[in-house]
């Protein structure tokens, strides 16, 4: 069975589930492993990389493309 076939299958019998204890597990599993994975897909930047970010923001800048960090704590705040 290929993966798509899976998780239509496991979807499929996720919601046939009653149980609010189970429905909480699972979650807390799935929350675990997507942290797990996210972990895995940091990786290093090359020098070129990280010098290609810096002029970018250099010249982000210079043009006027930023925020202050007052302002964006004002609006991260606004999300809640």
């Amino acid at each position: 069975m290929n993966l798509e076939a899976r998780k239509i299958e496991f979807v499929q019998e996720f919601l046939k589930l009653q149980s609010e204890d189970v429905i909480s597990r699972l979650e807390k599993i799935l929350r675990k492993e997507i942290k797990i994975s996210e972990k895995d897909d940091l990786k290093p930047m090359t020098i070129e990389e990280f010098n290609s970010r810096i002029d970018q923001s250099m010249t982000d800048s210079k043009n006027g493309r930023m925020i202050e960090a007052r302002e964006l704590k004002a609006k991260i705040d606004k999300w809640n």
